[in-house]
């Protein structure tokens, strides 16, 4: 049997378990759920933009008052617990700045690095019993996928407006390999840049 054959049967056998498994599903139906939120934020941003207030004039003085470290720093809480604050408002933020590209970088940086922050979060909660078992109920899907799904699902929170620390913290009280876990959450960069080509056209 040829490589080339050997190298498409297993591919056909992972297509299978993920066919039988749901996971096809579950990113069609994520991808569902992402466009309407994502649809009504960007309406808002441009209605509150042409009738309310002027986002080149909000952003510019954001960007003259807030030190740069203050916000970095606020970005980083966030998406260390979380992600509390949708990263799109940082972004549109960062289009403002002086230096888009670099201080967009570094918003991707940051969230990558809160998703390690949440990844160890997650493994230092596994080892409380209170902690994991009221997660186990609360994050019971979550956990499920993960341990169903691994790295598809991390680079799906990577990629998908969800909260990319719900993610992390799942494949660390799991214990999912770190280095895997590392590669996969690459993508976040991917998503800031996607997303910063229509905001940055916006703001």
């Amino acid at each position: 049997m040829s490589k080339t054959h050997i190298k498409k049967s297993k591919l056909k056998l992972v297509h299978q378990y993920y066919s039988y498994t749901g996971f096809y599903s579950f990113v069609l139906l994520s991808i569902k759920k992402s466009v309407l939120p994502i649809s009504l934020f960007i309406i808002s941003m441009l209605l509150i933009h042409r009738f309310i207030i002027d986002f080149n004039v909000l952003f510019s003085l954001i960007v003259e008052t807030f030190p740069t470290s203050i916000i970095f720093t606020i970005f980083f809480a966030s998406e260390s617990i979380l992600g509390l604050i949708p990263p799109e408002i940082f972004i549109a933020w960062a289009g403002k700045s002086s230096e888009p590209i670099l201080f967009l970088s570094l918003l991707a940086l940051l969230s990558y690095l809160g998703g390690v922050i949440s990844y160890f979060a997650g493994i230092s909660i596994s080892k409380i019993p209170s902690v994991y078992n009221y997660l186990e109920v609360k994050m019971q899907r979550h956990l499920k996928n993960i341990r169903k799904w691994g790295g598809f699902l991390i680079i799906v929170g990577a990629l998908l407006p969800i909260p990319f620390a719900m993610t992390s913290i799942a494949a660390g009280v799991i214990n999912y390999k770190f280095r895997h876990y590392l590669l996969f959450g690459l993508l976040r960069f991917v998503r800031f840049f996607i997303f910063a080509l229509a905001i940055f056209q916006m703001v």
